[in-house]
This record gives structure tokens, C-alpha cells and sequence, in this order.
């Protein structure tokens, strides 16, 4: 079972508008992985559940993550203001991650959107081997990130792991449309892809990928109650019976965030 951990906040800063990048001093940065996530609690006591926040890194000594979360609440408003030295208490690491290892010697392409982009910049770091002693598991990596403007974030970072194609809704930066219009556009030819962001997105990848036998893994984005499974609140319909509902259905905390595209119906 998941514990209550404590930790320390190193830094917090605003590097878009209304998007912070937070790091966190815990011993759950030893067991992270791409794709996870953890769940921030506030300090009001009257809210009883902890913010369900995507892993952005894990610094090289494995003592601190980042979180890069978007201010939309109460929750993320009272984050926003956390000073360094301040504790904070987390519940984690929960969700499966991406499974990486299977992109070996491939071209893999990493796919986000919106606040969906900071999950892949760890994977990023994976992929091309970034790190102590760390060989680079693809051949070839590259990002494609949709924002809706020229407010960007996170860009810089994923430059030095990868190639990286933008896509904006106006057209202010790179392609005009979403990371599916700048994949056509760039001609990109995966051999797998990894992606985060909005379920519209998340569907349009499965359509496009499906009929072309690529492997798609994707980490869906939803509203989380508990974050472990018992309440059932967080669920996506599946092909096969989920073993715990007897039904087709996962548990979008446990069974993922991160799903083969073939094995969910969204």
C-alpha cells in the first residue's frame, strides 16, 4: 500500500503563465519512473485527497522530483505559493509508467500536449540516456508538443534529449494545428510512440497509429479520487474484463495512467 511521505520543496517558480515547476526533496524520487505520478496533499484539512501530479523529472541523485502543474483549483493555487524549505506531503509513486525499455534500437516519438508535456521530458532522458552510466535504449528521439500559442514551457529542456516538433492552435509557433498535424507535416515515421496530453489528442493518436500497426502508449488524463484503486472513481473502458470489476474496465491509477492504445476504447 502507498504511504504518506514527507518532503521538502527546493524550488518553485512560475514558467508559464499559470504553470509552475515545482521540486520536491523525497525518497520517492529513488523508485520513479517516466510516466508516474504522485499525489500532492494541501494543508487544508477539510480536503481530505491528495492532487493527482504527473512526474516531470527525477534530478540525477534520485533525492528530488519536478512536478510542472497548471494552477486550476484551490489545490494548485495554495501549491503555487510553497516556499523552499517548506514541507509538503505526498502519496507515492502511483501508476504504472511508460514502458520505455520496449523502444530499444527505435524510433520513438514522444507525444504531449498542454500540461500533458511534462511526463515526457523524464522519458526523454531515458530514451536517449541521459545519466550516470545510462546508454541510450532508441535509435532515434523525438518530441512533438501541441500548446495553444506562443506561451510555451519545457521546450529548452526537451531540446537537449531529443528533436522536437511544436504545433500551436493560432499557428504563432511551428505548425498550425495539433502534434497530429505537425506529424504529417514533418513527414515523422515512428516506429513507436509515447504520448500525454487531452483525451481528444489521446484519441486522434490511437486513430492514426492504429491503422498503421505502430504501437501506441498512451497516459490518460483523469479527475482521481483516491489514487489506489478502491474507489473505482477513475476508471476507462477496456477490450478485456478488468479482474477487479469484472467488467470492462481499468482503473486509470493502478491499471495505468498508461494503456497500449489497443487495449482501451476511448
Amino acid at each position: 500500500m502507498k504511504k504518506k511521505t514527507a518532503g521538502f520543496v527546493v524550488r518553485n517558480e512560475e514558467i508559464a503563465m499559470d504553470i509552475y515547476s515545482l521540486w520536491i526533496e523525497t525518497e520517492l524520487a529513488k523508485e520513479a519512473a517516466p510516466g508516474q505520478f504522485v499525489g500532492v496533499f494541501t494543508s487544508d484539512r477539510s480536503t481530505l485527497l491528495p492532487r493527482p501530479i504527473s512526474i516531470c523529472e527525477v534530478n540525477e541523485e534520485k533525492s528530488a522530483l519536478r512536478l510542472v502543474y497548471r494552477v486550476v483549483g484551490k489545490g494548485t493555487a495554495e501549491f503555487s505559493h510553497l516556499q523552499a524549505g517548506r514541507r509538503i506531503f505526498l502519496l507515492g509513486v502511483l501508476g504504472n509508467g511508460f514502458p520505455f525499455e520496449i523502444a530499444e534500437q527505435k524510433t520513438a516519438v514522444l507525444m504531449g500536449g498542454g500540461i500533458g508535456i511534462p511526463p515526457i521530458l523524464e522519458l526523454a532522458k531515458k530514451l536517449s540516456g541521459h545519466g550516470k552510466a545510462q546508454a541510450p535504449v532508441a535509435k532515434e528521439v523525438i518530441s512533438v508538443v501541441g500548446y495553444r500559442d506562443k506561451d510555451t514551457f519545457l521546450l529548452e529542456e526537451l531540446q537537449q534529449y531529443s528533436k522536437v516538433f511544436v504545433a500551436t492552435e493560432d499557428g504563432s509557433v511551428g505548425t498550425k494545428g495539433n502534434v497530429i498535424d505537425a506529424l504529417d507535416e514533418q513527414k515523422i515515421n515512428p516506429d513507436i510512440i509515447f504520448a500525454c496530453g487531452p483525451m481528444p489528442m489521446l484519441r486522434g493518436i490511437k486513430n492514426w497509429a492504429e491503422p498503421k500497426d505502430i504501437p501506441a502508449y498512451i497516459s490518460l488524463e483523469e479527475r482521481m479520487a483516491c489514487g489506489v484503486g478502491a474507489c473505482l472513481g477513475c476508471v476507462c473502458t477496456t477490450k478485456e474484463v478488468d479482474e477487479h470489476s469484472h467488467v470492462h474496465n481499468a482503473r486509470i491509477c493502478t491499471d495505468g495512467p498508461v494503456f497500449d492504445s489497443r487495449e482501451v476504447m476511448i
